[in-house]
């Protein structure tokens, strides 16, 4: 249902192409937001498709690299002249034994998950300035807002930390009117079919609507466990 709630709102979503971050732009473009997908290669930027009718445009980076982070930020700016909401919907998954992990993986993971949403929330932020009602929102998991897994030390302490880092950027931005809150799903289901356990990226993506919306306005800082049923 089309309700128009974020009208004129420039809404940032990381990891756009994913299956993730199409619902959250279908979504978004349904309350009138003005959207501006983020992708990794130059090529994702030119194959994607924003929802029908929704107005935005398509940029890319690779968001553990500080100086693309950035640039992309700097032409979202150039384009809109303003940011009311990041999504960082972007990051990583994957299981390998503790004895058999590498540095390499160790470090890919923490840059997929927790870097990229230290430069994103920080280059967000700053086009927020002097804009009340800013909001950033993260993705961490069941692994870093309760306990870590066997097999995936690197993905648990990375979305661990992320989920700290949400709470302390929060506590620190609320004076300047951007709040900023963390949604930890348990597994994401994409087929509206699915009965299985999990929560839906629907239901994920309305989650994020909410947060946004004026109803929102008062809730900082949150992590939220959207584990869905069967958790």
């Amino acid at each position: 249902m089309e309700t128009h709630t974020l009208t004129h709102k420039v809404v940032v979503v990381t990891g756009a192409g994913g299956r993730l971050g199409q619902h959250l732009l279908r979504r978004f473009a349904q309350e009138g937001a003005r959207l501006a997908a983020v992708v990794r290669t130059a090529e994702q930027a030119r194959q994607l498709q924003l929802p029908e009718g929704a107005e935005g445009a398509t940029f890319h980076a690779e968001l553990a690299d500080e100086a693309q982070v950035a640039a992309c930020f700097g032409k979202i700016w150039d384009r809109f002249g303003y940011v009311d909401v990041l999504v960082h919907a972007a990051g990583m998954w994957a299981e390998r034994p503790f004895l058999e992990m590498t540095l390499d993986d160790w470090r890919a993971m923490l840059d997929a998950n927790l870097t990229s949403t230290f430069l994103c929330f920080r280059e967000a932020a700053r086009l927020m300035r002097g804009r009340s009602g800013g909001r950033l929102i993260a993705f961490a998991s069941m692994q870093g807002a309760d306990r870590g897994r066997a097999r995936q030390a690197a993905y648990s302490a990375a979305k661990g930390a992320l989920v700290r880092l949400v709470e302390a950027v929060g506590g620190e931005l609320v004076a300047q009117g951007i709040t900023a809150h963390v949604i930890a799903p348990s597994v994401i289901r994409y087929d509206e079919g699915d009965e299985g356990s999990g929560v839906t990226a629907a239901e994920l993506a309305e989650l994020c609507v909410y947060l946004c919306s004026p109803a929102g306005a008062a809730l900082n800082g949150m992590v939220i466990r959207a584990y869905g049923r069967g958790f």
